[in-house]
């Protein structure tokens, strides 16, 4: 071989060889990367409210569900976290508030329901700096402690009125309120109640000049998670001849609707009477045209301001007391029915495409009660804001012995 050749195959090999080496000390190749999202992340939030149910909890489309939805709403508003804690039985109260308390991320902690009260009070002076909020429970003196609660007899006596009037324009003249557990926050809806019943006698004798004396039966049924309590206490009062019912007895009452629309479907009808009262949501739609009203008692209402005061920073104990004036309790109207549908369709007991049909069933069954009786519940509810009303508020269980007296309550039986 010619030293030409050799020298051609030697300039052969270093160029692959100085090639290899090259490519060795290049960096790999990149894969291409996905465009990356631009948009700003949420920001954490700021701290937690936290929401300790009783043991009745949610989807009662009723008290429980009317604290999600303030509690819901004021997570949003201002950046919190939203923590919900179930109670399966009383002895869960104390454990579940502590836990909320130790957590040390609790803006504020919202009992809901009267039961709860001994359990705050405990709780709350085990942790003097965290703010606590109960809805019914009265707690005047802490000071972390905010107590919200309504005026329920407001409401309930316009209701009242509400069933009477009906009841009279459909020959009727007994009325009727079924109750969860007898304790104090319930006496202000049936003597409430029982004060509009008698309110809409004196509201019939000067417009038509008739004396009419209304039968007014009233149940505690000692349960507020008891449908079939509910329905059963709504069938003993159908079978004594009352043909409007009021609920205030959470999920029990669900029972009471079933009760009076079965009742009205038997006799042929696709809307009252009988009739029953929805209680502190819109509960229109749950059996539409057999549900006259509902008295909607504003847990939201309650819960989302204490969540505002703690954020503010204007939270302080006390109490917070909520009627018609401050729109706490009201009556139900067309215009709330849509916004609570949502939450029956959320609990999976309406579906989103019947939503339409309801509206409808509401309206058409409202448009058969005579616009006289509607003005007369505004009329009833203007003069309780202005002072001319006093509906009775018993504290006592000497008090309410005395009013069941006076205005004429009866047990159903």
């Amino acid at each position: 071989m010619s030293a030409k050749l050799w020298i051609a195959i030697a300039a052969v090999i270093i160029i692959a060889i100085v090639g290899a080496l090259v490519a060795l000390q290049q960096p790999p190749a990149q894969k291409p990367t996905p465009p990356q999202n631009t948009s700003t992340a949420a920001p954490p939030p700021k701290g937690n409210i936290y929401v300790i149910y009783d043991i009745g909890g949610r989807g009662d489309l009723s008290f429980n569900d009317m604290a999600y939805l303030g509690a819901s709403k004021a997570s949003v508003d201002f950046g919190l976290g939203l923590k919900e804690v179930q109670s399966k039985t009383q002895d869960d109260y104390v454990p579940n508030l502590r836990a909320a308390a130790r957590s040390g991320d609790a803006v504020l902690i919202v009992a809901v329901g009267f039961l709860m009260t001994d359990a705050v009070k405990q709780v709350s002076q085990e942790y003097p700096n965290v703010k606590f909020a109960i809805i019914d429970g009265y707690i005047p003196d802490r000071p972390n402690v905010l107590s919200v609660l309504y005026k329920e007899n407001e409401g309930s006596a316009l209701v009242g009125a509400l069933a009477a009037l009906t009841a009279y324009y459909y020959n009727c003249t007994k009325v009727g309120i079924v109750l969860g557990m007898e304790i104090p926050v319930l006496w202000k809806f049936e003597i409430g109640y029982a004060y509009g019943v008698r309110w809409a006698e004196r509201y019939i004798k000067q417009k038509f000049g008739k004396d009419v004396k209304f039968d007014i039966l009233y149940i505690y049924t000692g349960s507020f998670n008891d449908p079939a309590k509910g329905k059963q206490a709504a069938e003993v009062m159908l079978a004594q001849g009352v043909c409007v019912i009021y609920q205030a007895a959470g999920a029990t009452g669900l029972g009471v609707f079933e009760a009076v629309a079965e009742a009205g479907k038997r006799a042929g009808r696709n809307m009252g009477p009988p009739f029953a009262i929805g209680v502190d949501a819109d509960q229109d739609y749950i059996k539409p045209g057999f549900i006259l009203a509902s008295m909607m008692k504003r847990v939201d209402v309650g819960v989302y301001t204490a969540a505002k005061m703690a954020v503010e920073g204007t939270f302080k104990g006390g109490v917070l007391e909520l009627g018609l004036k401050d729109g706490g309790v009201s009556v139900s109207t067309l215009d709330d029915l849509a916004q609570f549908i949502q939450i029956g369709v959320r609990a999976g007991a309406v579906k989103q495409e019947d939503a339409d049909k309801i509206v409808a069933a509401v309206r058409e069954m409202r448009s058969k009660i005579p616009s006289w009786v509607w003005d007369a519940v505004n009329q009833l509810k203007q003069d309780i804001i202005a002072g001319k009303e006093q509906v009775p508020l018993p504290t006592t269980q000497d008090q309410v012995a005395q009013l069941r007296k006076e205005l004429g309550l009866g047990v159903a039986s």
